[in-house]
């Protein structure tokens, strides 16, 4: 009776139609994986379950960990600070590679081709990209990881996109915390990538041993004007897309830049950078890339510039930490005096320039 209830199609009335009862459905995940789902979940992580869990590698709890370098929140970065401080003796054995280059250059499809041959030479690395943000969501909308797809599935390979809302300072802060906790998880090579040319490239050049310069072949003068800048910090340039009809026009923009570099000032470093060429798409030039950055690391090694740059990088953040944190007590303690000032300013009542001193001078007497 119970069967007819469920297939009336077995009623007599239904004679030559007989429905078998089905199979049990297996539940949709593995029950064994959600229980272990459900008890993370339920569990939360204390200081000392973030690092034992980054020292063995465990992929889910540094993103995690990242996540609350990179919240707002001040017990997130109370826990997060914490964790940076028990891991910071773990780290610094990496390779910091920075890589920036115009829009259009093939920067992700240099890195992409770049990680897949560094782990096949049997590297962990680790892509820290500053991405821009959306202005309505604020998170990233570039998506590193289906621009790099084979990469993002490579095992010994770890992407992690960073939105680029709020100061720059700030996210240039979190990528360097960022980085100090992949090291400490066994990537000995740290990519960072930055969203094109700007400002953002003197912050990650003030984090990384070697500052990679993509460039490609008929640029344009329209670019010549922010080329200085950032071809005076490179300590490598690069000319990708050189395959195809474009091999001859990369070629001669290889050596014109070369050419160029000699006009500049002596590198800081004792090594002049070198221009190359190579096909991100076709794979060819990428070992003498990292032939190159070997060799430059080995030459500032022995002269001592490796040490001394890294020393002086600690020093700018500890500095750049110091007004990020001014700036921010600053501006939540001050909320209602901003809000009287900003009227007094909008209705000319008084000067930009006096509403600051005037808030400022409260500000310091509150905390004097």
């Amino acid at each position: 009776m119970s069967e007819n209830i469920e297939h009336p199609e077995n009623s007599p009335e239904y004679e030559g139609l007989k429905v078998n009862k089905g199979i049990p459905q297996p539940e949709a995940m593995n029950p064994n994986l959600a229980a272990r789902l459900k008890m993370i979940k339920r569990r939360t992580l204390g200081v000392e379950d973030y690092v034992e869990g980054i020292l063995r590698g465990d992929i889910n709890i540094l993103s995690q960990a990242i996540t609350l370098v990179e919240s707002a929140k001040p017990e997130h970065q109370a826990v997060a600070q914490e964790v940076i401080r028990r891991c910071l003796p773990s780290s610094g054995q990496s390779v910091r590679i920075g890589i920036t280059g115009v829009p259009g250059a093939g920067k992700s499809t240099f890195i992409e081709s770049f990680g897949k041959y560094l782990t096949g030479e049997g590297h962990k690395i680790a892509v820290l990209a500053i991405d821009p943000s959306s202005e309505r969501s604020k998170g990233s909308i570039l998506g590193d990881k289906t621009r790099m797809e084979e990469l993002s599935r490579d095992p010994h390979a770890y992407i992690r996109p960073s939105p680029s809302a709020g100061s720059l300072g700030g996210v240039a802060r979190k990528t360097r915390e960022a980085m100090i906790l992949c090291e400490t998880a066994g990537y000995d090579i740290i990519l960072i990538e930055t969203v094109g040319v700007g400002q953002s490239e003197t912050a990650v050049h003030s984090m990384v041993d070697f500052f990679l310069l993509v460039q490609i072949a008929g640029a344009g003068d329209e670019l010549q004007g922010i080329k200085r800048g950032i071809m005076e910090m490179a300590d490598s340039i690069i000319i990708n897309k050189a395959d195809g009809n474009n091999v001859q026009r990369a070629e001669l923009a290889r050596a014109q830049l070369q050419m160029a570099l000699h006009y500049f000032p002596p590198h800081e470093s004792g090594v002049e950078p070198k221009v190359m060429t190579c096909s991100a798409y076709e794979r060819t030039g990428i070992d003498e890339v990292w032939k190159n950055i070997l060799a430059y690391c080995s030459t500032t090694q022995q002269n001592g510039y490796f040490e001394r740059r890294r020393a002086e990088q600690a020093k700018y953040w500890m500095y750049e930490t110091i007004n990020e944190q001014l700036r921010n007590h600053f501006y939540q303690s001050q909320q209602e005096n901003l809000k009287r000032a900003e009227a007094e300013v909008t209705a000319n009542r008084v000067s930009s320039f006096a509403a600051a001193f005037d808030l400022l001078e409260k500000y310091f007497k509150e905390r004097g």
